[in-house]
């Protein structure tokens, strides 16, 4: 019996490819990507929890002084303490997790097995990779939304139950605070939101066109951008003629806030990444100088991020050999390079702060290094 022409054609049509029908992921990849992040995070949990006890250790006094409630300390605290911490050290994380697992796949001459079915080192490298992607996924979500939500409740808990000190003043504020209008204030006092020796200086085409100085100048809780002005002299100029006007206090409106220049003690790790990012242009613009810290913080985010793939391919080319002496080289090096990768963002995180190597170069300069180290001890790595 013949078959018809239509069902032949249709079941030629549904026919898939070969090449189609491979799964993405083989079961020896899946294998690899599962026991490194399993690797990671059980690293994750027994280093923080050796951090939280001993921070339990160093801080039990000041609870119990302070009063401090257990469930703000369980929630406000080291429910925030332990994404933070974890985020931090994730270079060595990563680190530690690498090396430790791939360690045993040489020691157990598993990567050699998969060598002789004719497996590159090149592949091999593929589910590292994926694993790399989803560490490095998973510490821009914390490091840009997550933490800085958390870290506004820590910090809060700090000043209040740990006896922290926080920043209450700052010095020789100048600011832009609208467009040819320039603010000044030589100390400015939290406690009392006071300024002292405050001038407001207005500009139209580059000429000086009013002058207001005042002893005292005190920010209106109760409405947004009042400033009330105390001993105040202002000083008009229009051409030849000068106007001046005196008086003991004065209700006005100037467009900036005391968050604008009081920069707090951890002010950059409480804001998201789209907050920091609208922040640093608003005080840019304003011509605030004090702002490195923040782009610091913005860049070291996605930094921090992108590390995860370069030093999963220095651990997996460090540790994919088979040594006589099993996995504590490996593991020595490793930790090693981890730990000065992590002082090397802080030492070029610094140099951004007080230098003047902008911090989109700066913290960038531990990753630009580890990849050199990244792409030679790829080459070395046996094939």
């Amino acid at each position: 019996m013949k078959e018809n022409p239509l069902k032949r054609l249709l079941k030629r049509s549904w026919n898939i490819p070969q090449w189609m029908k491979k799964k993405p992921l083989k079961r020896l990849d899946r294998y690899i990507i599962v026991k490194f992040l399993g690797t990671y995070f059980f690293a994750i949990a027994l280093i923080i929890s050796i951090a939280v006890v001993f921070d339990i250790n160093e801080n039990i006094d000041r609870f119990i002084n302070n009063r401090a409630p257990l469930k703000a300390i369980i929630f406000d605290y080291y429910l925030n303490f332990i994404p933070y911490y974890t985020n931090l050290f994730s270079p060595l994380f990563v680190f530690i997790a690498v090396i430790f697992f791939t360690s045993k796949l040489a020691e157990n001459s598993e990567i050699i097995a998969m060598f002789s079915t004719g497996m590159s080192f090149k592949r091999l490298m593929y589910p590292y990779m994926i694993s790399a992607a989803c560490i490095a996924l998973v510490t821009y979500v914390l490091s840009t939304e997550v933490i800085p939500t958390g870290s506004v409740t820590r910090l809060r808990f700090e000043s209040i139950y740990k006896k922290k000190k926080s920043d209450t003043y700052a010095r020789n504020i100048q600011l832009e605070v609208d467009s040819g209008v320039i603010a000044y204030m030589e100390r400015y006092e939290d406690y009392n939101k006071t300024g002292y020796r405050f001038s407001l200086d207005k500009f139209e085409s580059h000429q000086l066109v009013s002058h207001m100085t005042a002893r005292r100048i005190t920010y209106d809780t109760t409405a947004v951008h009042k400033w009330t002005v105390r001993d105040y002299m202002i000083r008009e100029m229009k051409g030849m003629k000068e106007t001046i006007t005196r008086g003991d206090r004065l209700d006005t409106i100037i467009n900036m806030e005391p968050q604008d220049f009081l920069i707090t003690r951890g002010q950059q790790e409480t804001m998201t990444s789209p907050q920091l990012h609208s922040y640093i242009q608003k005080q840019k613009q304003r011509g605030f100088a004090n702002i490195k810290i923040f782009e610091v913080e913005y860049h070291r985010r996605i930094a921090t991020s992108f590390a995860a793939f370069i030093l999963t391919v220095i651990g997996v080319s460090l540790s994919s050999q088979k040594r006589k002496g099993g996995m504590g080289l490996h593991l020595g090096i490793g930790i090693a390079l981890s730990f000065s990768y992590i002082l090397f963002q802080t030492i070029s995180s610094t140099f951004a702060i007080n230098g003047n190597v902008p911090a989109s170069i700066a913290v960038w300069i531990p990753n630009v290094l580890y990849l050199f180290i990244a792409i030679y001890l790829y080459r070395k790595a046996p094939k």
